[in-house]
């Protein structure tokens, strides 16, 4: 149950979903993406993230971001992009947009971002922090609500 609740907090927390109809070519910019980025590259795009959704209004008076803190996760964030779509993939990223249209890109750094995201929330500190989640859930009112 404990583990159910952590998947689903982590695709929650996120907000990213891939397309059932994603293509061929998609896929391959997607492996690409996931496979050729580097630890730098997903921390940079966790950051990022973090930096963008601190300017939410539920969340804007716990984040303390400067905008230096936010150009800079920008222009390091653009950078990685543009050098992932025209060095690292760029054959794969020719084929899905000659093939598959601009929605080939969105597909294939949703999932870069899932798996970037998956590493943050794997990461011992955060874990044991939603860990701490089950410590106010009435698991009993779950296991009768769903029929568990």
């Amino acid at each position: 149950m404990k583990t159910r609740i952590r998947k689903w907090m982590v695709v929650v927390g996120l907000g990213f979903s891939l397309s059932a109809q994603a293509g061929v070519y998609s896929d391959d910019l997607s492996r690409c993406l996931v496979e050729s980025s580097t630890e730098k590259d997903k921390a940079l795009l966790v950051k990022w993230m973090f930096t963008s959704m601190a300017l939410h209004p539920d969340v804007a008076s716990m984040a303390n971001v400067t905008q230096a803190q936010r150009d800079a996760a920008n222009k390091d964030a653009a950078d990685m992009f543009a050098r992932l779509m025209t060095v690292t993939c760029l054959e794969q990223s020719k084929k899905a947009i000659q093939y598959e249209g601009a929605a080939a890109v969105e597909q294939g750094f949703n999932a870069f971002g899932q798996v970037a995201g998956k590493e943050l929330f794997a990461h011992p500190n955060v874990a044991q922090a939603l860990a701490a989640l089950q410590n106010h859930i009435d698991t009993k009112k779950l296991e009768i609500a769903l029929g568990l």
